[in-house]
């Protein structure tokens, strides 16, 4: 088979979802065999949506997409479906294949050694539900690799993922022989291995081709931007001297009527000739989480926690003596599966027993799957319903600083895309003003152009805080006063 062969082609492939929310307007692009492609695109563009209609889940308004003969495709799923989660690791990765697979334990090995999930015991027989939330979303991508398909579809595969992790994901997908296109906000990963982008603009609604790897392409989009807007420039100059003769000549009536109306012809065909501009990924305003004013005093006292035995998968008991106050920021550290999200959920509900919150403190709570938020809730009483007074003005200046504007304030939660809803999640916390902030992978899924605002914002935080992050270069621009390792 040819290297070089076209293995997918959209051809003028339109979607929308509703009649509101047109995504993809006569669309055409190709990817060859062998290529690894990224999927450029602000938050919301539909970058999604692209992966859904390569695998026929949604199909075109109009238009066609074109999987080559024969060519298999396998997606990281972003979530572990309920009915898998009492199955076995084993069972779980069989379901992958449409027949049964004899040789599947040294596949798991494989797979799992890439997203770097193999610890020392055997875990085939372990039931996926006992994994945490960052251990199921490697499962879930390692599931996608194990079926070596000829077109591999990763979206936000980083999320959830340590250094290391990301090494190894990385050092696979730079040797993997066959075709891959991934969505991630990762820059130094994304440029690890891409050898071409297609760039989905959420204003024209087309996808641009683009050769080369990720930084190469982002600065072309940037010199491409950049002489658009200058000869936009040009243009606005010569239709206003158009204009201005074309008054003039008016004015003078009679026979000049005539030339002024070729001259504002002249200037419609110029206006013509404008370049849409792309307003590019615009990055969120710096803001600030006002912290609860009233509060002296103790705000959250540890002094016992439960961790997860790597070697028995059950509980283990350790005690601490930690006290947080205004203004003390704790950085909760340890590997995947060692409890931090377990910890958080039952210090942010009041279920954990070695853990007290001083009273009339709010909690902000950030979840890695956003399930404090209700999906069915449009996006302004979302934000409304943590307000203690309904000020909708503040409300909607809030919610414009962090890019919901438009239609997008009356859309349903669960209608937004992945970085939308952290987004809109970020926003509630600033109109709610909590005592204690506790925070669950607040990156992922974030573009990363945001990621600096959102680490100024924590850094500048006055009220107690407690963090959980995989990503370094975050949490090193955030001021951490005590640090919690929940392995040692």
């Amino acid at each position: 088979m040819a290297q070089d062969e076209v293995i997918l082609r959209f051809e003028e492939v339109s979607f929308e979802y509703g009649h509101n929310k047109p995504i993809l307007d006569e669309v055409g692009c190709s990817v060859r065999r062998g290529s690894k492609i990224t999927i450029m695109g602000q938050n919301g563009a539909g970058k999604s949506t692209i992966f859904a209609l390569i695998v026929g889940s949604l199909k075109p308004e109009s238009g066609r997409v074109v999987v080559g003969q024969d060519i298999s495709i396998a997606t990281s799923r972003q979530v572990i479906p309920r009915a898998e989660l009492d199955l076995t690791v084993r069972e779980f990765f069989q379901k992958c294949f449409p027949a049964k697979v004899y040789d599947i334990d040294p596949r798991i090995d494989e797979a799992l050694e890439v997203v770097n999930l193999k610890g020392h015991e055997k875990v085939h027989d372990r039931i996926v539900r006992t994994f945490s939330g960052g251990q199921q979303a490697r499962l879930l991508l390692a599931s996608a690799l194990i079926q070596n398909p000829d077109l591999l579809l990763l979206d936000e595969p980083t999320n959830n993922l340590d250094k290391a992790g990301i090494a190894h994901l990385t050092e696979f997908l730079k040797h993997y022989s066959k075709t891959v296109m991934v969505i991630s906000h990762d820059a130094q990963f994304l440029n690890a291995f891409s050898t071409g982008v297609l760039y989905l603009d959420i204003f024209t609604r087309k996808i641009e081709q683009y050769v080369g790897n990720y930084f190469d392409v982002a600065e072309q989009i940037t010199a491409r931007v950049e002489k658009e807007n200058r000869k936009n420039a040009l243009l606005a100059k010569e239709i206003q001297k158009k204009k201005d003769q074309a008054n003039v000549f008016a004015q003078k009536g009679g026979q000049m009527r005539v030339v002024a109306k070729r001259m504002r012809e002249k200037a419609e065909a110029l206006e013509e000739e404008k370049v849409d501009i792309r307003r590019e990924d615009k990055t969120i305003r710096p803001f600030s989480i006002p912290s609860q004013p009233e509060l002296v005093g103790e705000i959250l006292h540890i002094s016992a926690f439960s961790t997860m035995s790597p070697k028995t998968h059950k509980p283990v008991s350790r005690k601490t003596a930690i006290s947080l106050r205004r203004n003390q920021h704790l950085l909760l550290q340890g590997p995947n599966g060692i409890g931090k999200s377990t910890l958080l959920e039952a210090i942010a509900t009041g279920a954990a027993e070695g853990a007290k919150i001083g009273s009339d403190v709010r909690v902000g709570y950030y979840r890695q799957d956003f399930s404090t938020l209700n999906f069915e809730d449009t996006v302004f009483d979302s934000l409304l319903a943590v307000m203690e007074k309904h000020n909708e003005e503040h409300l909607r200046s809030t919610a414009a600083g962090f890019l919901i504007t438009g239609d997008m304030i009356r859309t349903k939660i669960g209608s937004l895309s992945e970085g939308q809803k952290g987004l809109v999640a970020f926003a509630r916390l600033v109109l709610q003003r909590p005592g204690l902030l506790i925070l669950d992978e607040p990156t992922n899924h974030i573009n990363f152009r945001h990621i600096p605002v959102i680490a100024e914002a924590l850094n500048k935080y006055e009220g107690a805080m407690i963090l959980v992050s995989h990503v370094p270069d975050f949490v090193g621009n955030i001021r951490i006063d005590e640090v919690l390792d929940l392995e040692k």
